[in-house]
This record gives structure tokens, sequence and C-alpha cells, in this order.
């Protein structure tokens, strides 16, 4: 079984829509995939219409949070989206997005980067316009060269020149929320440490005693010392290990299922959700 548990669509700043990343899970061999774009379930329902037979599709949304001053993503699995109380924080998040995306192009702007924001919100589209969009801007500009070449103290990363902050949850409050929709939480790329600041293993742990499900290890920002680190820390605390791609489509170089889950890890996700089931094509036909 080869089970992808972190995507992103159209819906907020993958290049794939819903309907094509299902379609292309499936011409990878997937036999899971989880979409999990940012603080937004919008994509859910094309992917489900658009999903191939042999598929399972894993619904999910990766939250904005912040902790210490630190930037973190919290990975949501399997959580009733129609829960009042997580639905109203989502969209929290997303309504701060369209000013803080403004905010960001004008501090370039000041820095004699030729960006727009009417541009930006073309690239954005129908998604959850966000620092990816922005970045692309950026490389139609000839400023960078890549997208993850914004992402640093220069520009857009999280103590660059030209960052924004925007409404984060606080990764305690998260939990809570996920719980109470009857999700599953992993803490995203912990220690990629090549985005900004990390949390200490010390929060991770404070996390994990609050009811964090796990971390996320095997992922293309974590090289092999510290997918060891990880790991000993995810044995050391009780907690689950996953893997997985964070697939942008043509924003980011990885490919799906780049880096898979373990399918009894993948099992026991699903043994701890009560908010949602995963579907197959076979199931919404």
């Amino acid at each position: 079984m080869r089970i992808d548990l972190h995507t992103h669509s159209t819906a907020s700043d993958g290049t794939d829509t819903p309907a094509e990343l299902v379609r292309a899970a499936a011409a990878e061999g997937l036999d899971v995939v989880a979409l999990t774009d940012h603080d937004t379930v919008a994509g859910h329902v094309a992917a489900l219409r658009a999903l191939p037979p042999e598929l399972t599709l894993v619904t999910g949304a990766e939250l904005s949070c912040r902790l210490g001053g630190v930037s973190l993503h919290m990975l949501a699995y399997l959580f009733d989206p129609e829960e009042p109380e997580l639905a109203r924080e989502r969209e929290l998040v997303r309504d701060d997005r369209i000013p803080r995306a403004q905010a960001i192009v004008r501090r370039l702007r000041e820095l004699e980067v030729p960006v727009t924001w009417e541009r930006v919100a073309q690239i954005a589209g129908d998604g959850a316009v966000g620092r990816p969009h922005i970045a692309t801007a950026m490389v139609e500009a000839g400023v960078i060269a890549t997208v993850s070449d914004a992402f640093t103290s220069e520009w857009i990363g999280g103590d660059g020149r030209a960052y924004v902050g925007k409404h984060e949850l606080d990764p305690f409050d998260a939990l809570r929320l996920i719980k109470g929709a009857g999700g599953v939480a992993v803490l995203a790329h912990p220690l990629a440490a090549k985005r900004g600041r990390c949390l200490p293993e010390s929060a991770i742990a404070e996390l994990a005693a609050a009811g964090l499900d796990g971390v996320e290890v095997d992922h293309m920002d974590h090289d092999a010392d510290t997918r060891r680190r990880l790991r000993g820390l995810a044995t050391e605390l009780g907690i689950l290990t996953t893997g997985s791609s964070d697939y942008h489509g043509t924003r980011k170089t990885c490919r799906l299922g780049e880096n898979t889950t373990d399918p009894e890890v993948y099992a026991e996700i699903v043994a701890r959700s009560s908010g949602a089931e995963p579907l197959t094509g076979l199931t919404v036909r």
C-alpha cells in the first residue's frame, strides 16, 4: 500500500485542481491520498466527484498555527467539516489571507520588486491566497529562480524583509478544535529548518501531552539526520510518525508519493478518527 497524507490543490496553493490531483495520485500508483489544503476544505467535493475507483481519499486540512513566535502547521485528518467551532476558526484564518498578501506585496514593491497584487490574485484564482502565489509572481518577474528561493530572510520567509504575519491558531487550541471535530492531528514538517525557526523538542513534547497524535517525519525538507532525530523523539513520546510528499503540483519539485506513510500508521489514524471516514471512488458512485 502506498499512502501520501499531505497534498495541496488549487483550493489553496497547489497548481492541480482537486480533480487533477486525485487522478494524478492514481496514475502514480498511490492507494491512499489525503487532500490537506491550507485552512480550507473547499476542494473536497470536487476531489470526491473525480475520485478513481482504485483510490482512497482522506479528507483533511493544514491549519496555520503559531507558538512562541514560531509559525507551524498542523495537519488535521478526518474531522467533521461542519463542526462549527473549527469551521469558524478556518474562516478567520482564510479571511486574513487577502489583506496579509496585499501587505507583503506592498513591502516587496518598497524593496523594488516588480510584483503587483493584481497578478498575485490572478495566480491564486479561487484558491486561498498565500506566499507561494506571491513567490510564483516573483519567479515570473525574474527576481528569483524558484518558488523556494522566496522563503528566505531576504524575501518572504518567516524572518524575511517582506514578511507579514497573519491570523494563526495557538496549536493547543488547534488540537482542542481538531479533537472536538473528531479528527486526528499530526504536526507537519516540524524540523524543516530551511523554512525558518522550528519548535524546540520540548514544545513538541508538550503538544504530545496535550493530545498530538503524530509528527510528519519523512518530508522533503527533513534530511536523514533530522528524520532519525524525529523518529527517536516520536518513540520517546509514544506518538505516530508519517511520511508525505507535501505535493503542490508544479509549484514545488516534489512528486506525489515521494514520501509515504506506513499502512499500520494509516490504519491507526483511521481508527482514532470519528468525524469522517476515508472514501473510495466506488463509495461515491
